[in-house]
């Protein structure tokens, strides 16, 4: 395999292993993701992120991670500031939607300039489930709203404040984890709602950023689309909805396959969300026997995610928006009285 591995995987620490390097070496994954494990501070997160891109040969290959603010931020104080949950951008339309819409892309701008600063040139970010009121506290406050307009009007300013700063957006999780009544981290969601309700609601915001350069699955069934199995191994949800309906053609992306959502061995589940429609799997815990498992099930990536993958990286801008971050941080703190300084 000359090219780059269908997965994006995890390590275990703030530095590679010995055994981590060879594998990384011989596998070639197409992109890789930190977590708060692997991050202590902005020079080492540096290292970390040029040690990956070494090992693979690519001064440009993906690393992902999940900057959300609020409860899913892996950046932390002391070395970074604090951002505010979706929810809290959304609570700004109150007072003035341009406003929010300003403010959140302003934080997304922010986030960039963090992440760009330590070699992470991905951010799992904007989440455009719409939830609903007895859904699973999973989602919550990490929605930018309770409507699919505010979610998709403050998801694509998130994404743009991104992309100006040099970071790629992942819109997560289609076609939508709203409605789930149960996490997909513990255990498997089934929504039983009819198909015109889904995409009314919870397709929408998906189709409105449909154009975004990324997108990862929901481990969830939906009964009208497909009884048996959830987005991420589901030919039918991949084909009729995230690709035709919702229109997405950008490089899908499945959620992490050692959630418990999913069944079968990690070989197994590989193969299925790969066969499905995926054009790369996410495996994030570092363990290594579960790794050497995924990648069993894993080739080099279809013509189709080829031609994906290029896309997304010519998105990747070389000079970035110019930015006073002094300036917009006092901006943004201002706007949110302080709280989140």
């Amino acid at each position: 395999m000359s090219g780059p591995s269908a997965a994006i995987l995890g390590c275990a620490g703030l530095t590679l292993t010995r055994e981590e390097e060879d594998f990384f070496r011989h596998v070639k994954p197409w992109g890789f993701i930190l977590f708060k494990r692997n991050i202590d501070t902005p020079e080492q997160a540096l290292a970390l992120s040029q040690a990956l891109r070494d090992i693979v040969g690519r001064p440009d290959a993906p690393i992902l991670i999940d900057q959300e603010g609020g409860r899913v931020a892996r950046l932390q104080p002391p070395h970074w500031k604090r951002y505010p949950p979706g929810r809290a951008y959304g609570e700004l339309v109150a007072n003035d939607p341009l406003v929010a819409r300003e403010i959140t892309r302003l934080g997304a701008r922010l986030i960039a300039h963090d992440l760009r600063a330590i070699g992470v040139n991905v951010d799992c970010v904007p989440v455009l489930d719409v939830p609903d009121p007895k859904g699973h506290e999973i989602i919550g406050d990490r929605a930018y709203g309770d409507t699919p307009e505010q979610v998709a009007t403050l998801g694509r300013a998130a994404a743009e404040g991104l992309l100006a700063g040099g970071v790629l957006p992942i819109i997560k999780h289609i076609p939508g984890h709203g409605r789930a009544m149960s996490d997909s981290h513990l255990e498997l969601p089934v929504v039983k709602a009819k198909l015109a309700e889904l995409d009314a609601r919870d397709f929408a915001p998906f189709r409105v950023l449909s154009d975004m350069p990324m997108a990862m699955t929901a481990h969830v069934v939906y009964t009208a689309i497909d009884r048996k199995r959830p987005a991420t191994t589901s030919r039918k949800a991949i084909k009729k909805i995230i690709r035709e309906s919702i229109g997405f053609d950008g490089l899908l992306m499945s959620d992490d396959l050692s959630m418990k959502a999913l069944s079968g061995d990690f070989r197994q589940r590989a193969k299925d969300s790969l066969s499905a429609g995926c054009d790369v799997v996410l495996h994030c815990n570092g363990d290594m026997a579960e790794m050497k498992g995924v990648m069993s099930g894993v080739g080099g990536l279809s013509k189709e995610a080829r031609r994906r993958s290029q896309a997304v990286m010519n998105r990747l801008v070389k000079v970035v928006e110019p930015f006073d971050v002094a300036e917009a941080r006092a901006r943004f703190d201002a706007a949110f009285d302080g709280r989140f300084a």
